[in-house]
């Protein structure tokens, strides 16, 4: 096993957070191409660099891309805190904010909002969820998440009539 590498135990966790389409990729090529964006990141070198172990470079990043777009990085990370959480192996004291980036800007200060305003945004925001939830991946009977295949659950609005 070179660096690179998962152990079984690192894939076993990290497997069922990949997502399968219905034509591809096969679930034997899956650990593979996971494991090439590994080496992507951890060398920092470019795709086109890529050892063949891990395939064709073109199809990892397409895969990278697929897997970046469908929120599986993020999902994946809560998943691995979730894990640590039931182990008690999660150290808070780690957790820090820069308060230098969290700063508004000196016009923001005192600004007053018309109830109206208030609730328009209110209601934007709700409809924001509520797109968001109708985008998010449902689970095929293997327990992979599915890679949407369209833009049917597009909240952009774009192509649609409006009332």
């Amino acid at each position: 096993m070179t660096r690179g590498q998962l152990t079984d135990a690192e894939w076993e966790f990290i497997g069922p957070y990949l997502p399968v389409g219905e034509y591809g990729p096969y679930p034997e090529r899956l650990r593979q191409q996971f494991e090439g964006v590994i080496w992507r990141f951890r060398t920092s070198g470019l795709w086109r660099e890529m050892p063949q172990e891990f395939g064709a470079w073109s199809t990892v990043h397409n895969r990278f891309r697929q897997w970046r777009d469908a929120g599986v990085f993020e999902a994946l990370l809560e998943g691995l805190i979730a894990e640590a959480a039931k182990r008690g192996e999660v150290d808070l004291s780690l957790v820090s904010i820069d308060s230098t980036t969290v700063r508004g800007h000196h016009d923001a200060a005192g600004m007053h909002l018309g109830e109206d305003v208030v609730t328009a945004l209110e209601k934007a925001a709700a409809e924001e969820e509520k797109a968001r939830s109708k985008r998010a991946p449902s689970k095929n009977e293997a327990g992979r998440k599915s890679i949407p295949g369209d833009r049917s659950g597009d909240a952009s609005g774009v192509g649609e009539e409006s009332a």
